[in-house]
């Protein structure tokens, strides 16, 4: 048996999206042949080429079009003369091309270039690579606006036909829509899917779809793999069957794929291939959908666990087109950059969430609810595989939110093996993260955390059951700015009672922890309410009802929220979004709220020195019998002194040296607790284990530059 692995159009344009990697890396395990490919990345370098364009444009058949269109039109031949050579330079393999580009003479420019930021605050006068990387963006932009208008009203770099995925309880106008002709973008779609289906001669063909925007060319492909290859079996997995289709009734899914499974991949496409070789009973199958007798069916008899982290296997990212992915900046926002820019290899440190209580999540679901973690060990040994394989030491860990005490170990592992990494990570903004810990964590190559602050009102935290508070998101926010990594916050507006008072008083949070400098980058979105979260399962309890008029047949995740107190939360989005782009430039901090929105909003009751204060409370730093020691920099250098009975200890770090005069029993005993604490040993020692050995150093002045200068409580 042969499986062939596919991210369907559009996902992301610099790097893979991970399902296939993960299932083929199980594969491997298993000694099951499979193929992988990624056709959105194949679709696109397919079209934003010379001859892909040149057919684009000679498609275009419309005559009454925007002004816009008419422009890019008019220049087609200086798109066609630069688009080779712009996606080259977005592949990195064109580095020189940057100097032509900022000087705005060369690429052909259209609408999009009127909304054009501030280039020498983005970049400052030396990114010119970076410059160069956004107005190639927006150079392509604005041919994908042209496309959209004239070409294929679905098209969009990172989602295809989204609105027929999205809220869709009918399969009625997605099933309508694919009766329709292939569109220009279905066409290169579809002529890649051929190719790889005469080339790899698969027995089951398995469509991993994470979004929306990758359902409408997942049916797409498997309605041509129906018509022109009946005898290959299809299936479809990933997060929008596992959170949209837990409740799938339509039969009419069935006239495009054979299997739809839910959650984790493993173990339901091992029981498949059973199944598919006469070795299982369809009753027996792991948590997969099929038709029989003309009815939907759930079938989810197997007996068989599913696979624990250690194993699933390693991710290999073989197969797919590594060295052909595109970077691209499409706001000049720093940590939004890294969604769209460089090469990530995607891991997992840890199966589910170990918090998994937020009531706005789908907690119910799981892939949240199921906690398990690898050892750091394992998870450093992927990494390395991984970097082996690829050529790529960038990687973003995609837990819904990474375990402190698992990413401290798998720091100390990074660190303890010398690798060389650069990676970020989704957190929640607990007081574990220390300033010793953010510290470490940098050391090891972390460069950014994205973290839920959601609604910035200690009520709704609690009824949100976040975990956390106000004042130890500001020391765990200031903990990673000075540590060098950047912070991202997730924001939300309209949680069920929240209030117009709380509205702006979140807006004071966040436009103080911009003031402050100790979050870099925010994002704002309107609470959803889901199915299989806390308030959709009990909207009474949060004094809100379910506008669903009934359950339909396809996907039910999406419920329509009506808020029992009647605030129009709707009416506060615009002015949240354009605050925060200003307090992200670092500007209009001294702005009234009320600035912000053109109807009367109430005054702050948020103090304006709120976060100020709270960065300023003494934090206890009291050794305790539990606390670990690590020394992450170099051994120390024991010399002597001129003066009598004394000796020099030096501390060589990477930007000076630090020295200091000290008794010869106490610099013996420094030299010696250094030594039991580095970084590279295989042991870590906690108070308890070293306070009499060491009492002389714990008590001695001299301590404290140790600490300054590497030691870390942990």
């Amino acid at each position: 048996m042969k499986i062939l692995l596919i991210t369907p159009p559009f996902t992301q344009l610099n790097t893979p999206y991970p399902a296939t990697a993960y299932l083929k890396g199980f594969m491997n395990i298993r000694s099951i042949e499979s193929f992988q490919c990624d056709l959105g990345i194949e679709v696109i370098l397919k079209l934003f080429c010379k001859s892909g364009l040149q057919k684009m444009f000679s498609s275009i058949q419309k005559k009454n079009v925007s002004e816009n269109a008419r422009r890019i039109i008019a220049l087609q031949e200086d798109y066609l003369k630069t688009i080779d050579a712009v996606i080259l330079f977005l592949q990195d393999k064109n580095s020189a091309l940057a100097a032509l580009i900022v000087e705005r003479n060369y690429l052909p420019e259209a609408s999009r270039f009127a909304q054009l930021d501030d280039l020498d605050w983005a970049f400052g006068t030396m990114g010119n690579k970076d410059k160069a990387k956004h107005l190639a963006t927006l150079y392509l932009e604005d041919l994908s606006d042209l496309i959209v208008e004239c070409v294929d009203p679905h098209f969009g770099f990172s989602r295809y036909a989204e609105r027929l995925g999205r809220s869709a309880g009918t399969f009625d106008e997605l099933h309508q829509t694919l009766q329709k002709a292939a569109s220009f973008i279905d066409e290169i779609t579809l002529g890649l899917l051929q190719q790889k289906i005469e080339v790899q001669k698969p027995n089951l063909v398995a469509f991993s779809v994470p979004f929306p925007g990758n359902l409408y060319s997942a049916f797409k492909c498997a309605q041509w793999i129906k018509k022109n290859h009946p005898q290959i079996k299809t299936v479809m997995g990933g997060g929008f069957p596992n959170t949209e289709l837990r409740s799938l009734k339509e039969v009419k899914v069935f006239d495009y794929f054979d299997f739809i499974t839910l959650d984790d991949g493993e173990r339901p496409v091992l029981n498949l291939l059973e199944y598919l070789q006469g070795k299982r009973k369809a009753e027996d199958l792991k948590r997969t959908f099929i038709l029989e007798k003309n009815r939907v069916k759930y079938c989810n008899g197997s007996k068989d666990k599913d696979f624990s982290q250690h194993e699933v296997g390693t991710s290999d990212y073989s197969d797919l087109l590594l060295d052909q992915y595109i970077s691209v900046i499409e706001i000049v926002n720093p940590m939004h950059r890294l969604w769209s820019d460089g090469r990530w290899n995607k891991l997992t440190l840890a199966h589910g969430c170990y918090w998994g209580k937020c009531t706005f999540c789908d907690i119910t679901l799981d892939y949240i609810k199921n906690y398990g973690p690898s050892s750091a060990k394992l998870i450093v040994d992927r990494i390395e595989e991984v970097i082996t394989q690829t050529k790529h030491n960038g990687f973003h860990f995609v837990d819904e939110a990474a375990p402190p005490a698992l990413m401290r170990e798998v720091a100390i592992e990074i660190i303890r093996r010398r690798l060389t990494l650069v990676w970020w990570t989704n957190i929640r903004f607990e007081k574990s993260f220390s300033a010793d810990l953010c510290k470490l964590l940098a050391a090891s190559g972390c460069i950014a955390v994205s973290g839920g602050l959601e609604v910035a009102s200690e009520r709704l935290l609690e009824l949100i059951q976040k975990g956390v508070t106000l004042p130890q998101v500001a020391k765990v926010t200031s903990n990673f700015t000075k540590a060098g990594i950047m912070v991202h916050a997730y924001l939300m507006y309209g949680f069920p009672t929240q209030t117009a008072q709380e509205t702006i008083d979140s807006l004071e949070v966040v436009r103080q922890l911009f003031e402050n400098g100790i979050v870099q980058s925010a994002y704002w979105h309107q609470f959803a309410m889901t199915a299989h979260s806390p308030v959709g399962i009990n909207p009474d309890s949060f004094k809100v009802k379910n506008g669903n008029k009934k359950e339909g047949t396809f996907a039910n995740n999406d419920i329509i929220c009506i808020d029992k107190t009647g605030t129009q939360h709707e009416l506060f989005s615009e002015g949240l979004k354009k605050s925060l782009f200003n307090y992200m430039h670092g500007i209009c901090f001294d702005f009234p709220l009320q600035e912000w929105f053109d109807f009367k909003v109430p005054k702050t009751k948020v103090s304006s020195d709120f976060i100020q204060s709270e960065l300023r409370r003494f934090e206890d730093k009291k050794l305790k019998g539990n606390t670990r020691f690590l020394w992450l920099g170099n051994k120390l250098q024991l010399e002597p002194s001129a003066k009598k009975n004394k000796v020099e200890i030096v501390i060589y770090t990477k930007k000076e040296n630090i020295s200091f005069q000290c008794s010869e029993a106490l610099g013996k005993q420094l030299l010696s607790f250094v030594n039991k604490i580095l970084v590279g040993n295989e042991k870590v020692f906690t108070y308890s284990e070293l306070e009499k050995e060491y009492a002389i150093v714990f008590e001695a002045a001299e301590f404290m530059i140790l600490k300054d200068n590497g030691v870390l409580f942990l």
